[in-house]
């Protein structure tokens, strides 16, 4: 007897695309800290209480920007002198969130950009050091313009795109609430 007449169904499902969802974590927060602010010693955990007027403010200064999850701030220290802000943040892939850390130095200078967790079936070239490190030492959001500063990645363009839109609201984060007195804009 021919099973494929007795169960059609079985049949369809063996032929339905099957999607894949893959779930890495990376770094822990920990291991980001260090990984970015190696030479510091203290983390201090900043609460950044920001009114309906102030986001709106780094939104016209960080533009478009896609969903977030939380984003975390700490001050990073050595012998009680800061070294800069690392930041976590949590922006939508294509369907879920990929966490990545981010340091900013007390001059306002991008440092390392990890990323932390990745939750995606595709993109995740994003982890890529070259792609990474395109993000490294700019210091102003004009030099953060995706597929001009920021190069695309082909089959990653959710993800590479929302990253750097990510990065472009952290430092707009800094600049706008933790950017030391003296520190030029």
């Amino acid at each position: 007897m021919d099973l494929r007449f007795q169960f059609p169904g079985l049949m369809l499902v063996a032929l339905a695309p099957l999607h894949v969802a893959v779930a890495a974590d990376y770094l822990s927060v920990d291991a980001a800290q260090k990984a970015i602010f190696p030479q510091g010693d203290a983390f201090q955990e900043v609460i950044l209480p920001q009114s309906a007027q102030q986001l709106q403010s780094l939104l016209a200064m960080a533009g478009p920007q896609p969903p977030h999850g939380m984003v975390r701030i700490w001050r990073a220290s050595r012998g009680g002198v800061t070294l800069g802000h690392f930041f976590v943040d949590e922006v939508i892939g294509r369907q879920s969130l990929i966490t990545y850390a981010l340091g900013i130095d007390s001059s306002g200078m991008l440092l390392d950009l990890e990323i932390m967790a990745y939750r995606e079936s595709h993109g995740s070239e994003v982890r890529n050091s070259a792609w990474r490190g395109q993000f490294v030492h700019r210091n102003s959001l004009d030099q953060l313009r995706f597929r001009t500063d920021i190069k695309n990645i082909s089959g990653a363009t959710l993800s590479s795109e929302h990253v750097t839109q990510g990065v472009r609201w952290l430092l707009a984060v800094w600049q706008s609430a933790l950017r030391p007195a003296g520190v030029a804009g």
